[in-house]
């Protein structure tokens, strides 16, 4: 079975393990403490009919720990950003975390943004066009996603993954994959970063 490491990033309390947590079916807690180490889980997926384990790493997200990521980031073939809805700084630290990624891993991988607490919109602070523009921008497939409730999550691994597969050539243009790529090749063009 083929392994994949995805690992995720972005500002403390955004919700990187309770994403982690939701997509390993974990309860949600309401009061997770901060991560102040590095983890990971494992989680089997299958694109049609072939299974891949998926090996999740959840990363510190503090000022002080930040050095830490980029040891972590090595041979990772997707990068999940995150940042709250609720929080205009972990939306904003975003081209910092993009910054780190692709000088460590250049931008040949597969890159998520996930505006996570889609629970809490009544308290938004970024809205959900604004982190379509923030995806097209750094060339990711974007999803708003509530660790809470799962809404968004399950979802979004999966499409992360079958981008993933179709750019190691193992799907044809007409599968579900194809626009996810064309449109990520037509945004990398217009992306002067």
């Amino acid at each position: 079975m083929s392994e994949i490491k995805i690992i995720l990033v972005g500002e403390t309390n955004t919700g990187k393990t309770s994403i982690i947590n939701s997509i390993s079916g974990r309860k949600f807690e309401a009061h997770e403490t901060s991560t102040i180490s590095v983890s990971y889980e494992n989680k089997t997926m299958k694109v049609r009919d072939k299974e891949y384990n998926l090996a999740i790493w959840d990363t510190v997200g503090q000022e002080k720990f930040r050095s830490l990521t980029k040891l972590f980031l090595k041979d990772s073939k997707i990068v999940i950003f995150v940042y709250s809805i609720t929080n205009k700084k972990s939306f904003k630290e975003i081209n910092f975390w993009y910054e780190i990624v692709k000088n460590n891993l250049g931008d040949k991988i597969i890159f998520g943004l996930a505006g996570n607490k889609k629970d809490l919109f009544q308290e938004e602070e970024v809205t959900e066009e604004e982190g379509e523009e923030k995806a097209k921008e750094i060339g990711a497939i974007f999803k708003l996603t509530s660790a809470k409730t799962g809404i968004g999550i399950q979802d979004f691994f999966q499409t992360l993954l079958e981008e993933y597969v179709k750019q190691k050539g193992d799907f044809n243009d007409n599968d579900k994959g194809s626009k996810l790529t064309n449109a990520k090749k037509k945004n990398k063009k217009k992306c002067q970063c």
